[in-house]
């Protein structure tokens, strides 16, 4: 008896006939996504924007700048439909090798401190909670705080 093989994800550049279903993924995911707008912006500017795939199919995205020296992730998204399968990991350690591999000093990201399961993933691949952004991600009433994280990337060996 052979086991299955298992679908591998595939992160690959996104495109502008990407962002449909990009926004799909947003719009299930978050009360206040992004726009589409902002999607073909970063993708015209030049910012490193992803599509993860599983067999052909949508799963999630995300968008990465580089910059004197550092890396921003702005935006990691995966389906609902696809959540608690290793896909998020699966994005941060493939973009924080990239960015590392860029020469970048490190990786930095903002979270909203209510979102446990983002928290948790970040923290156990390294990152580690170096500020607060008051009153950054919006709700229904009010606004939340941004809790500020940052991995390092390693320095080259004799560097």
């Amino acid at each position: 008896m052979s086991a299955e093989p298992r679908v591998q994800p595939e992160l690959r550049r996104m495109s502008v006939d990407d962002v449909d279903g990009v926004m799909r993924i947003e719009r299930e995911a978050y009360d206040y996504p992004w726009t589409a707008r902002i999607f073909e912006d970063c993708i015209r500017v030049g910012y490193d924007c992803r599509v993860l795939e599983m067999d052909g199919r949508q799963v999630g995205h995300c968008v990465l700048t580089l910059a004197a020296g550092e890396a921003h992730l702005l935006n990691l998204t995966v389906d609902p439909r696809w959540q608690g399968n290793g896909l998020g990991r699966f994005m941060v350690r493939r973009l924080f090798e990239y960015a590392c591999s860029q020469a970048v000093e490190a990786l930095f990201l903002e979270v909203r401190p209510s979102n446990v399961a983002a928290v948790q993933l970040y923290r156990s691949e390294g990152f580690e909670h170096i500020g607060t952004r008051p009153r950054y991600y919006p709700l229904p009433s009010g606004r939340e705080d941004a809790w500020v994280l940052s991995r390092r990337c390693m320095a080259p060996a004799g560097a």
